[in-house]
């Protein structure tokens, strides 16, 4: 993220948004973190993983970001909860865990930002546990087209997803969606929660 997207994402209103709308909304469409073990990408300073230990009842958060200033400063935030959070540098492509070893993984908005986003997908699979929940908020091609998008933010140039093409590339590695995921702002953004079944079975490109 360049500057100006830093300073977005880490502005109060942006905490009061996800607080008041998208929490509850995710929790509409599924989310059950009740004492799970969860996997935040891309945790910024820290907002939204201390939701997910508060609002959600996460049991324990695994906190990634691939900024150091990020990391420090969402460490200093969430030392409250100790045992509950680890806070790491983390790429959402090559997640430092094993396979199947947590029952949800929460992406406020970051794969986006990756060029190779499919790749951030499969690592989603990889890591999730069967029956595991997927917890997403994205940012769709339609938004990052916007004039103020390409003026004040730094995004991937090419092979931005549409809020369809996000939602086939979930089914095509074998996810589901118990209930079917919204679109909000005129298509601006893609948010819903998949599930990981027991098999997963990524068909062609």
């Amino acid at each position: 993220m360049n500057r100006a997207e830093t300073m977005l994402m880490n502005n109060p209103a942006r905490a009061r948004l996800q607080r008041a709308y998208e929490v509850p909304l995710l929790q509409r469409l599924g989310a059950e973190l009740d004492e799970a073990d969860v996997v935040e990408i891309g945790c910024g300073r820290g907002v939204g993983t201390e939701l997910l230990l508060r609002r959600m009842g996460a049991a324990h958060v695994t906190a990634l970001d691939l900024d150091p200033a990020m990391v420090q400063r969402a460490q200093r935030r969430l030392a409250r909860y100790a045992t509950r959070v680890d806070v790491k540098l983390g790429d959402a492509c090559e997640l430092p865990l094993a396979d199947a070893a947590v029952d949800a993984v929460v992406d406020f908005g970051v794969i986006h930002h990756v060029p190779a986003w499919r790749d951030a997908v499969a690592e989603v699979a990889r890591v999730l546990r069967p029956g595991g929940q997927f917890v997403f908020e994205e940012v769709t091609r339609h938004a990052l087209q916007r004039w103020s998008y390409r003026t004040f933010l730094e995004h991937p140039e090419h092979d931005r997803f549409s809020a369809e093409e996000f939602l086939a590339e979930l089914a095509r590695i074998g996810f589901t969606l118990p209930r079917p995921a919204v679109t909000r702002f005129f298509g601006d953004f893609v948010i819903g929660v998949a599930v990981k079944p027991s098999t997963t079975r990524p068909g062609p490109r």
